[in-house]
């Protein structure tokens, strides 16, 4: 098969033919239609994971249709339509007995554990506990989105964040994830702040619901604006881009009482971030983290998607070949992007 790959942290990848893979007993091999570019896979590229021996071929949001099956499969069969969250659960440690595969001890990730779907085909694990079947009039493209950034923009905003009629949310950072929450917290009947250094990602925040946009490149203190804004601060705040400046901007912003809520990766080189912690105990503010969604979770989302109340489609804004993918891929570091490039690897 044709794999977008490389072989060191940083430098350019390249496409080049690799074998097929197969599937474990409990797992399936994907014939991958979408995949879409997300800054995560940027950040593996870089070297920001550990779990990443190379040589690497990156992708983690996908769908497609399942090529082949492991002997242990019972739910799943070939031809099926599927995506599948980019945190695969083992389906059987405590955390994932208890509902929460998205923090699962023994959790694989396409495009980080091992190989994913900057390719024709990928492996996946555990794929009675993982894999979401797809209505038949959604797109593969547009159900790409749902491995990841909508997902897990869908979670934090509604689970994580518990966002409410009336209230103000501020989402910091307009690229895939924070788009998606900004659509899906707007659809939540919440009034919504979008910040972004980008006129582009915040006209498409508009466009998606946001009541008022902060240019973060004009404005010097983007917490006080959005104070400003919401008339004392936001309810719930994301960090939907992942920067510890970003991080305490959203903290910043909140109200008495408010949740932050952290869905953009904070890779730093000892793994901590410095976050506004007295603010926190003074206003008595939630600070949260949120990791994907698991499969089983999925049912309530797609069926707010064939509704037509949320609608990922409108997030895809370009598509490219796999050609294309490595110069995308590190282009994501000077921007993240408006919307969401989706790679189609067998046009």
């Amino acid at each position: 098969m044709r794999a977008v790959v490389f072989e060191r942290y940083g430098e350019p990848a390249e496409v080049r033919e690799v074998p097929d893979p197969r599937p474990a007993p409990h797992g399936v091999v994907v014939r991958v239609e979408a995949t879409g570019l997300c800054r995560s896979d940027w950040h593996g590229w870089m070297g920001h994971d550990p779990d990443i021996a190379l040589p690497h071929v990156p992708g983690h949001e996908l769908a497609g249709v399942v090529e082949e099956v492991g002997a242990l499969v019972t739910l799943r069969r070939p031809g099926d339509r599927v995506t599948v969250p980019f945190v695969c659960g083992c389906g059987s440690c405590p955390s994932c007995a208890a509902g929460h595969h998205q923090v699962c001890e023994r959790q694989t990730q396409p495009g980080f554990t091992h190989w994913g779907s900057y390719a024709q085909y990928v492996a996946l694990d555990h794929a009675d506990v993982n894999l979401v079947v797809l209505p038949d009039d959604l797109s593969y493209a547009t159900a790409a989105s749902l491995g990841c950034r909508f997902a897990t923009a869908f979670r934090a905003v509604v689970r994580q964040g518990r966002v409410a009629a009336g209230e103000w949310v501020a989402v910091h950072g307009c690229g895939g994830v924070g788009l998606s929450a900004v659509m899906i917290a707007a659809a939540s009947g919440a009034r919504v702040v979008a910040v972004d250094v980008s006129p582009q990602a915040l006209e498409l925040a508009r466009t998606f619901g946001a009541a008022e946009c902060v240019d973060a490149a004009r404005v010097p203190d983007t917490a006080e604006a959005v104070r400003e804004l919401t008339g004392g601060g936001a309810h719930l705040s994301l960090d939907a881009l992942g920067s510890p400046a970003v991080c305490a901007a959203s903290v910043g912003g909140l109200r008495r009482r408010g949740r932050h809520v952290q869905v953009g990766l904070l890779p730093s080189a000892d793994g901590m971030t410095s976050v506004p912690l007295a603010r926190a105990v003074a206003l008595e503010l939630e600070i949260l983290g949120s990791h994907g969604m698991a499969a089983h979770a999925y049912p309530e989302l797609l069926e707010l998607v064939r509704s037509g109340v949320l609608r990922p489609d409108l997030l895809v804004t370009s598509t490219i070949t796999l050609d294309a993918a490595p110069a995308a891929l590190a282009a994501l570091g000077a921007s993240p992007g408006a919307g969401m490039t989706v790679v189609e690897p067998w046009t």
